[in-house]
């Protein structure tokens, strides 16, 4: 039985050191030391064996087990590991090649935009304040100074949600009108307010039922239209470059008394008349005026005590005739085709 063994050992080791692969090698393994290999097959012989034999065979069985285990795994390392390098070498990355251009994006256009007038007002020291765009009526008209049944109301053509209390907010006036409850009718506001408003309007190039508003307010005490001008000025300058002109011409709005249209000199053709500006030289570009003394009332202001401006901006308006934007609806779509002119080294 001795001699068996030695032969089974011999024989099962001679065919480890020949084998070329690890296919090979594991179907090796699952022929000698699987269930029905001849290790097992040796294991039936135990029960013809007295117990002092089974003992001594036992352990020759289980030396023979451990020593042909230690083999395999031997050899399965060894092409385990030959196979690894082989498949590192295959997919070695030759780092001397050209690298692949990788296409990327750039900034939000109207993100861009926002930004900008952000940084002019902070560094004038007003505070950029968000509010929520579910608003309700009273916030978003009456304390406005538009009461119901105004027939400022259809002009804005809201989106209500909840009977006529609770709507999409047509403006972002709202914002201001918290804060200034916020302050208690006796603490100076600087602040402006970009957002999303949102209004029945038929979309086309120049009209969005979604756009992006950027209104401001200040109020203090012996503020005037010239303190509003001179804001206009700065942004206007900051935006459009330092030989733009600005102008106010009369207008009327519910929440600001005096109110005015705010232009400013074509950029385009200096003022000589272009389809820009529909020959005129001049691009109205927002709305504004001094805050209506029924509104200070309203958020608890002593109009005799305080004054203040307000004013609003189309992010939209403002993207479109800076960056020669044509059709409003390109900010919302997502052709490719239309947003890869914005990949421009003035917007980044």
């Amino acid at each position: 039985m001795q001699e068996k063994v030695e032969n089974l050992l011999k024989e099962a080791v001679d065919k480890i050191e020949t084998a070329q692969n690890l296919k090979e090698i594991n179907d090796l393994k699952v022929l000698y030391l699987g269930k029905k290999g001849p290790v097992s097959e040796l294991t039936t012989h135990l029960k013809e064996l007295s117990n002092e034999e089974k003992k001594e065979f036992g352990k020759i069985l289980n030396d023979l087990k451990t020593e042909l285990s230690t083999k395999f795994e031997e050899k399965i390392a060894y092409y385990t590991n030959l196979e690894l390098q082989k498949k590192l070498a295959s997919e070695q990355i030759d780092v001397t090649l050209p690298g692949m251009k990788i296409p990327t994006g750039v900034p939000n256009i109207l993100e861009k935009v926002i930004e900008e007038v952000e940084s002019v007002f902070m560094s004038m020291g007003y505070d950029v304040v968000d509010g929520p765009e579910i608003e309700e009526d009273r916030y978003n008209f009456e304390l406005l100074n538009i009461p119901k049944g105004h027939p400022a109301r259809d002009a804005q053509d809201t989106f209500y949600l909840s009977g006529e209390e609770i709507l999409l907010r047509s403006q972002t006036s709202p914002v201001q009108i918290r804060t200034m409850m916020e302050g208690g009718g006796n603490t100076p506001v600087r602040m402006i307010c970009p957002g999303k408003t949102y209004r029945r309007d038929a979309d086309d190039a120049t009209h969005s039922h979604q756009f992006m508003q950027i209104e401001g307010l200040l109020v203090d005490k012996n503020i005037s239209l010239s303190d509003l001008k001179g804001t206009f000025d700065v942004i206007a300058k900051k935006l459009f470059g330092s030989d733009c002109e600005t102008r106010f011409r009369p207008s009327y709005y519910q929440f600001t008394e005096p109110s005015v249209e705010t232009d400013i000199s074509c950029f385009a053709c200096k003022g000589s008349g272009c389809s820009i500006c529909k020959n005129t030289g001049w691009i109205t570009v927002s709305g504004a005026g001094m805050v209506h003394p029924n509104v200070l009332k309203n958020c608890g202001y002593d109009p005799n005590v305080w004054s203040g401006f307000a004013f609003g901006f189309g992010a939209e308006r403002l993207a479109m005739l800076k960056y020669g934007i044509s059709d409003i609806r390109t900010f919302y779509q997502m052709d490719l085709r239309e947003i890869s002119t914005f990949d421009r080294k003035d917007v980044e």
